[in-house]
Order: C-alpha cells, then sequence, then structure tokens
C-alpha cells in the first residue's frame, strides 16, 4: 500500500531539485503544448478551405461550348458548339450514372418596382439546379422553380435576399410583381445567402428563358452530378466517353477539349483533399517529433535523477526497504511530474486554440466567406488527441523512471552506496 508519507518524500525531493523538475516539466509542457496548437492550425486551415466550398457538390460536373480547334471530317476549325435539349435526354440514356441535371440560359435585364430598380442577372435553370448547387428555399420564403412553372413557360422569377430588399425595402416580395425590361415576374420565392451579394442571380424557369432571351432554341451551358463515379481512374474514363459522345453529337474531334470545356468538382475535391491531407501529415510528423523530444528529456533527466539517488538506494535497502517499494517510489515521482505538467501544457494549448477560435468568431470570421473567402476557421483540436497525447507522455515518463529505477535497485546494497 502506498502511503501518504511517500508523497511528502517525493515533494520534498521536488523541492530540493527545482530546476531539474521545472525542466522535465517544461519540456513535458512543451511537446503537449506544441502538438495541440499545430494540429489546431491544420484543422483551421482544413475547416476554412472547406467551408469556402461548402456551396459546392462534391460529384458535379459543369459543362459549357466553345470553339473547335481541330478540322473534323471536311469541316474547318473555328466553329462554335451549340447544345441542345436532346443533347441532355441522349446523356441520361447513355450515362445511367448521370442524377441530377439542369441547362443554363443566361440574360442581363434591369429588374424595377415602382422607383426601386437594379441591373440583374436572370438565370434560367431547371429545378434541379436547387440540389445541384444548394440553394435553398426555406418554407417561410416561398419556394423554388418547379415543373410546372417549367411545362407552363410561367414568368415566375427567385429572387436573392438583396435582390428582394432593394425592391422590396418594406419587406413581403413574395407574389408580389417585378419588372424586367418590358415583362411582368411574379416573385415565388427568395433563396438563402447569408453572404447577400451583390452579384446573386434571380432564378428563372429555364423553358421560359430560352423562349424569351435564346431565340427558343439551345443553350451554352449545363451542369448535373453522378452517382457511383468516386475513383480517380473512374472520373478520367467518364470524362473520356462523355467527350466522345458530344463528339458524336456535335461532329468534332473527340480529341479537341477545346470545343466543350468541361469541370469536374470530384478532381478539385480530391486534389484539395490530397493537399490538406499532406499539410496535416508534416503537421503530425511536426508535432510528433515535438513530442518525442519532450519524451527524450524526460528520459533523460529521470536517468540522472536515478543514478544521483543511487546512494540514497543503498541506503534504503541497508534499512530493509524492499526493491518494490523503492521502485514505486521513482514511478509514482515520474507519473506525478509528467501528468502535472502535461496537463498544464494541454490546458494552454486547448485555451489557446479556444480563445483565438472565439475572437475569430467575434470579428465574424466565416460568416463572410463570400466576401473574399476565408482559408482559416475554427482552429480546435479534439479533446480525444489531446487526452491521448498526454497519456502517451506520462506512460513515457514511467517508462523513463522504470527502467533505470529497475536497474539500480537491483544492485546489492553495499555497492550501491560506494556509488559516486
Amino acid at each position: 500500500m502506498f502511503e501518504f508519507d511517500n508523497f511528502r518524500e517525493i515533494w520534498s525531493t521536488v523541492r530540493q531539485n527545482k530546476l531539474r523538475t521545472f525542466l522535465t516539466g517544461f519540456s513535458v509542457s512543451w511537446g503537449i503544448f506544441m502538438l495541440i496548437v499545430l494540429l489546431a492550425a491544420g484543422n483551421g486551415l482544413r475547416n476554412g478551405v472547406m467551408h469556402n466550398f461548402r456551396n459546392m457538390s462534391m460529384n458535379k460536373v459543369q459543362v459549357w461550348n466553345g470553339y473547335t480547334n481541330k478540322p473534323w471530317k471536311g469541316m474547318q476549325s473555328g466553329r462554335i458548339i451549340h447544345f441542345k435539349e436532346s443533347d441532355l435526354e441522349t446523356l441520361r440514356l447513355r450515362f445511367p450514372e448521370i442524377d441530377l441535371l439542369s441547362a443554363n440560359v443566361w440574360h442581363d435585364d434591369t429588374l424595377s418596382v415602382g422607383q426601386e430598380y437594379l441591373s440583374g442577372q436572370m438565370q434560367g435553370v431547371f429545378p434541379d439546379h436547387a440540389k445541384i448547387n444548394y440553394v435553398n428555399v426555406n418554407a417561410e420564403n416561398g419556394r423554388f422553380i418547379n415543373d410546372l412553372d417549367m411545362q407552363g413557360e410561367r414568368k415566375v422569377m427567385v429572387l436573392s435576399p438583396r435582390m428582394a430588399e432593394v425592391l422590396f425595402p418594406e419587406g413581403d416580395a413574395l407574389g408580389k410583381y417585378v419588372k424586367a425590361g418590358r415583362l411582368m415576374w411574379q416573385v415565388v420565392g427568395i433563396y438563402n445567402d447569408d453572404e447577400k451579394s451583390n452579384n446573386a442571380p434571380v432564378y428563372i424557369p429555364f423553358t421560359t428563358a430560352r423562349s424569351l432571351y435564346n431565340k427558343g432554341y439551345g443553350f451554352s451551358s449545363f451542369s448535373f452530378t453522378l452517382q457511383g463515379v468516386v475513383s480517380e481512374k473512374a472520373n478520367e474514363q467518364f470524362e473520356k466517353e462523355f467527350r466522345s459522345v458530344m463528339a458524336r453529337l456535335h461532329q468534332f474531334d473527340p480529341t479537341d477539349t477545346n470545343a466543350i470545356g468541361l469541370w469536374n468538382t470530384a478532381e478539385s475535391f480530391r486534389m484539395m483533399n490530397n493537399v490538406m491531407n499532406g499539410i496535416t501529415l508534416f503537421i503530425w510528423v511536426v508535432g510528433i517529433g515535438t513530442l518525442i523530444a519532450g519524451i527524450v528529456g524526460v528520459s533523460n533527466i529521470m536517468l540522472i535523477t536515478v543514478r544521483e539517488r543511487t546512494k540514497e538506494f543503498g541506503i534504503r535497502k541497508a534499512i530493509g526497504a524492499k526493491p518494490a517499494s523503492i521502485l514505486q517510489l521513482i514511478i509514482t515521482e515520474s507519473i506525478l511530474v509528467t501528468a502535472v505538467f502535461g496537463y498544464v501544457g494541454m490546458l494552454f494549448g486547448i485555451g489557446l486554440t479556444e480563445l483565438i477560435n472565439s475572437g475569430m468568431e467575434a470579428a465574424g470570421v466565416g460568416q463572410n466567406a463570400g466576401q473574399g473567402g476565408t482559408v482559416f476557421l475554427n482552429p480546435t483540436v479534439n479533446l480525444g488527441i489531446a487526452l491521448a497525447s498526454t497519456l502517451l507522455i506520462i506512460v513515457a515518463g514511467v517508462l523513463a523512471g522504470y527502467f533505470p529505477a529497475r536497474k539500480a535497485v537491483r544492485i546489492s546494497a553495499i555497492e550501491a552506496m560506494r556509488a559516486e
């Protein structure tokens, strides 16, 4: 049974060797503190980058038309590619992995309500556009474009919050009419936009936009999401087959990458994730290296401590102390020193990261990501990792004291008392 007198003896030893104890504890605290701070910085970087892409689908493919760069079957280069609605039907049949799909028609016009007006971009879209691009409309703010709007080519629109504020300063825009050019459009919804960007578009049915602004035919871009296409190889194979199908539909060289533009967000996310994983691995290597430096410091100091007390151990054995009690004393001292200073390092590390996070939240970092973005957000570390790091260095401290102490207590009492 470990007696309270042993704690008093440990405290006496610590007081007699203040500098040695401080250096041991500081190496422990610094190792844990730096590991927590570095991991929090890595998490903050990852969170900031991912926050900037929070409204982007990870499996979205954006396609737009271009000009051919290569002649093909007697046709000259420099031809512009025009997409047709029949292309979308063909793609759905050819690629069952295509899930959500929306074409786009763009038109710039002046929107006005009475004396209020602004220049805005009208975007004709399919109902699937909302799910593809995370365009959300709360129930109290109406709805998004639906299939009935498409079938009836209705003149309805979904405004951004900023547009609603400017055109309807007194509020209550739902059901009201907005004049765009010479036509009147009914507001059926106001979508969410935390940044309240001045450049956010107003959404209208694709069929209506096509008839009014695109001569009733064709479009210049469309987007869709993919299901089951996950790996890099699968995405590359899909893109190759997709270009081949579009080349047959529009008569251009399949290797002519300028004929149609294609952006696969899965590839972008994969590249970004690889970069983030590389940064995280580097931070872990540096952090663990710092922790190991602390462990080595503890080991060296405990080795010196045991060597200095070898004579003391011999005297203890001479007056009847058992080797197990001496080992218990050394191990307990190691646990106390590493646990206390390790806990202090963990508190300072977590405290600093939480303080930085609170300051960033108070400053609104991340809430205005649309206005310039942010690369650093929520720089905190998982509590489990902090506790595991502290436990690791405590175990290291125990082992650092145990092995040299075990060697010392195995020496006979007379030899131990002769030790210098």
